[in-house]
C-alpha cells in the first residue's frame, strides 16, 4: 500500500446507524453527534433523508446551517427520481435540493433484478433515472458535489456484470463526484470485492467509493480490501450500527487504515482519542460499548493469565499488535491491582504538568478513580466530569458555591394536572440564596430552580444550555431500586461539555450532574480549567455554499433500447463517447495481452451476451470473438465497433 495514498471517510451514522433496531435520534443527539464527527476529522457527515415523512431530518439540514464546521462536509441523502417523472417534478429531488445541503448522495439500482422486480421499470429506464437525477443536481446552486450510491452493485455485477456497468457509466456522464459501490446485502466476500473493484477501476475514471453491511461479518475486511484494490472514499459508521447485521464499523476501519495500510486521512490527527470518540457516540445512542471491540474495547488490550502478563510485561509487543494509548486505550492485567493507571496518569499531566506518578496524591486519585468506574462511572465519555474530579481532588479548584439543601415535590391538582416543584438553597460566599421553581418533571424544576439561584451571582448561566440528557440503568438490577447513570451534555455560544451522575437514586444522579455541569462552566469563565471545551459549536452564520455545476437535464423515454443507449454514449459534445472508446480500447487491450488470466471472464460475459435481445449487446460479443480468435490491431477493432453502432443509429 502506497503510503501516500489518500483516502476519505464519510460517516452515516445520522442515516444508516440510526436504522439500527435499538437508536432512535433525536434532532438534539444529531447535532451534537455532528459536531462531535467534525471534531474528529471526518470528511463527510451524511445528516439524513430530508422528505416530507421525515422532519427531524428535514430541522437537521436546516439547524446544522448555523454550526461552525471544522472540515467536515454535510450531506443529505436521497434516491434517484421516480420512473418516468421528470427531476424537477419529482418530490424527493426537490426534497434534497431544499435542503440546501453542499452534498447530495442518491442511490440507485445496479442489479438488473431490483430494476425488473422491485421498482418495477425497464433496464433503460433505470438508466435514463440514473443519469437524469444526477445531472439535475449539478445544477442546484448550492450542490458542490453528487456522490452516487451504486446500490446492490456487487450482486447486480455478479448477476450481470455488462448491465451494472452500464449503471455506474450512467452515473459517470451525468457527473458523478464519486461513485461509491455497495454491498447492501453483505454477502460478498473479500477476494470477491478486490477482483470486482479492480475491474471497475479499470473501466470508470470517477473515484470510487466503498459501503458495506455486515452480514457476513466481513464489513471491516471489505471496506480494506475495497481501499487496496482502488477505492479512495470509505462509507460506514462509527461503532458499526445499523440494520440488521450493522454497518461496516469506522471506528475499527480508521485505526486499520493507518496502522495497518499506512493511508493518510484527516482524523489519523484525532486517532489517540479514538476510544473516547468511540465511547461518546455509544453514550449519546444510550448503549453500552462492546468490551470487546478492536482498539476501543475494555477488553482490547486486558490480559489475564500469567504467561500472556509475563510477556507484555517483557515486550510489549509480544501480545500486543498495537500500543494501546495510540488509540486512547490502555492495557489491563486482570490478575492484578494494576489497570488502566499509565492512561490516567498522561491525563494527569495534561492537566498539572510535571505531577510524579508515585506522588501518594496520584495514587489516592487512581484508586478513587478506580472505585468509581466499578460503580457505574464512564469517564471516556464524560471527560469535564473527570477533569473537575481531578481538579478537586489535586486541590486545584475553590468551589464557587456550597449546597445546603435542595428539595422536590411532587403534587396534583383537582384537575389531575401533575405538578413538579424544586427548592434549592445554596451558599455563594456569605451570601445565601434561596429558590424555588416548577417544571416539567422533577428534573426540569430542579434545573430550573438551580440556575435561578446562581443567576444573580453568575450571570453567564443565562448562556448554558442542556442540550442532552439521558438515564441509563446500570448493570443486571432493573428494578426501581437499580443504579443509573445520567449523562448530560451542557453547552453555551464557545462549546459544550459532558458531565455524570451516578446513584440508586435517580433524582440525586441529576442533581450531582447539574451542579457539577454549572460549577464547571463558572471554573471556565474564572479562567480556572484549560482547554474546557470540546469543541466549537454553534455560530450564527451559516456556512458559504459554492456553486459547481453546469449541466443539461436528460429527458425521460422510453426509446428502443439500443437506440436510446447510442443516444446516450453520444452526449456531452462528442467527450462521453471519446472517453468510452478510450476504456473500451483499454478493456479490450487488457483481454488481448491478458486472455489466459481473464478466459473466465470473458466465457461468463459472452454467456449473459448472447442471452440478450439488445442488437448492440450481440455486436459487442462479435468484437469479444473476434478479439479471442485473431491477433488484429486494436485500434481497428475499436473503429469497428462504433461503426456499427452509427449504423444502428441510423436505422
Amino acid at each position: 500500500m502506497n503510503s501516500s495514498k489518500k483516502v476519505l471517510l464519510y460517516d452515516t451514522t445520522l442515516r444508516d446507524g440510526n436504522q439500527d433496531r435499538k437508536i432512535s435520534l433525536s434532532l438534539a443527539d444529531k447535532l451534537q453527534i455532528a459536531r462531535i464527527l467534525d471534531h474528529y476529522g471526518f470528511d463527510y457527515i451524511e445528516g439524513g433523508w430530508p422528505n416530507p415523512s421525515n422532519p427531524t431530518d428535514e430541522e437537521f439540514f436546516q439547524k446544522i446551517k448555523e454550526v461552525k464546521l471544522k472540515h467536515a462536509k454535510i450531506a443529505a441523502f436521497g434516491s434517484t427520481r421516480r420512473p418516468k417523472v421528470l427531476p424537477e417534478q419529482d418530490p424527493l429531488l426537490q426534497a434534497l435540493v431544499k435542503s440546501g445541503a453542499p452534498v447530495k448522495t442518491i442511490f440507485g439500482k445496479s442489479w438488473d433484478l431490483h430494476v425488473t422486480e422491485v421498482i418495477r421499470t425497464t433496464l433503460d429506464e433505470n438508466i435514463a433515472m440514473i443519469r437524469s437525477s444526477i445531472n439535475y443536481l449539478k445544477q442546484d446552486e448550492n450542490t458542490k458535489e453528487v456522490v452516487y450510491d451504486a446500490e446492490h452493485f456487487f450482486d447486480g455485477y455478479k448477476a450481470n456484470s455488462v448491465y451494472a456497468l452500464l449503471t455506474l457509466f450512467a452515473a459517470q456522464s451525468g457527473g458523478a463526484d464519486y461513485i461509491v459501490l455497495c454491498d447492501t446485502n453483505g454477502g460478498t466476500m473479500p477476494w470477491e470485492i478486490e477482483a470486482i473493484v479492480e475491474k471497475v477501476k479499470a473501466l470508470i475514471k470517477t473515484p470510487l467509493g466503498i459501503h458495506v453491511h455486515n452480514d457476513s461479518g466481513l464489513a471491516v475486511a471489505n471496506s480494506l480490501y475495497a481501499v487496496k484494490a482502488g477505492c479512495s472514499m470509505v462509507q460506514g459508521v462509527v461503532n458499526g450500527y445499523g440494520e440488521r447485521c450493522g454497518n461496516a464499523n469506522l471506528t475499527t476501519i480508521a485505526a486499520d487504515l493507518f496502522f495497518k495500510m499506512n493511508c493518510n486521512f484527516e482524523t489519523v490527527r484525532k486517532l489517540k482519542n479514538l476510544r473516547q470518540l468511540s465511547g461518546s457516540i455509544d453514550q449519546i445512542v444510550n448503549l453500552p460499548s462492546d468490551v470487546h471491540a478492536p482498539y476501543v474495547g475494555d477488553a482490547a488490550f486486558a490480559h489475564k493469565g500469567g504467561a500472556h502478563i509475563d510477556g507484555v510485561m517483557k515486550v510489549s509487543r509480544s501480545f500486543e499488535h498495537v500500543d494501546p494509548h495510540t488509540v486512547g486505550n490502555d492495557r489491563v492485567f486482570v490478575t492484578s491491582d494494576q489497570a488502566g493507571g499509565s492512561l490516567v496518569v498522561e491525563k494527569l499531566k495534561a492537566i498539572k504538568p510535571g505531577i510524579d506518578k508515585k506522588d501518594p496524591v496520584v495514587g489516592k486519585l487512581l484508586k478513587e478513580i478506580k472505585e468509581r468506574e466499578n460503580a457505574g462511572w464512564h469517564f471516556d465519555s464524560a471527560e469535564a466530569s473527570f477533569k473537575l474530579l481531578v481538579y478537586r481532588h489535586l486541590g486545584m479548584v475553590q468551589e464557587p458555591f456550597k449546597v445546603l439543601n435542595y428539595r422536590v415535590i411532587e403534587d396534583k391538582t383537582p384537575q389531575g394536572v401533575s405538578v413538579s416543584q424544586a427548592t434549592v438553597k445554596l451558599q455563594i460566599g456569605d451570601k445565601i440564596s434561596h429558590q424555588v421553581s416548577e417544571g416539567d418533571g422533577p428534573v426540569n424544576a430542579l434545573d430550573a430552580a438551580l440556575r435561578k439561584a446562581l443567576l444573580p451571582f453568575f450571570p453567564n448561566m443565562a448562556k448554558v444550555r442542556l442540550d442532552d440528557f439521558k438515564v441509563r440503568v446500570l448493570g443486571s438490577n432493573v428494578a426501581s431500586d437499580a443504579t443509573v447513570r445520567v449523562w448530560t451534555t451542557f453547552g453555551d455560544e464557545h462549546g459544550f461539555w459532558n458531565m455524570a451522575g451516578v446513584s440508586s437514586n435517580i433524582i440525586e444522579a441529576c442533581w450531582m450532574a447539574f451542579v457539577d455541569g454549572l460549577t464547571y462552566k463558572i471554573l471556565i469563565d474564572e479562567n480556572v480549567v484549560k482547554d474546557a471545551y470540546k469543541h466549537l459549536a454553534f455560530s450564527s452564520t451559516a456556512p458559504k455554499i459554492v456553486d459547481s455545476s453546469s449541466s443539461k437535464n436528460d429527458e425521460c423515454t422510453s426509446e428502443n433500447s439500443s437506440v436510446y443507449m447510442l443516444k446516450l454514449l453520444k452526449q456531452d459534445d462528442g467527450k462521453f463517447i471519446e472517453h468510452v472508446t478510450n476504456e473500451v480500447g483499454n478493456y479490450f487491450q487488457m483481454m488481448k495481452e491478458d486472455y489466459d488470466k481473464e478466459k473466465k471472464l470473458i466465457d461468463q460475459e459472452k454467456k449473459l451476451l448472447l442471452s440478450s435481445e439488445r442488437e448492440w449487446y450481440k455486436l459487442f460479443d462479435d468484437k469479444h470473438s473476434i478479439l479471442k480468435k485473431n491477433d488484429i490491431d486494436i485500434n481497428n477493432i475499436i473503429k469497428a465497433f462504433w461503426i456499427d453502432y452509427d449504423k444502428l443509429l441510423k436505422v
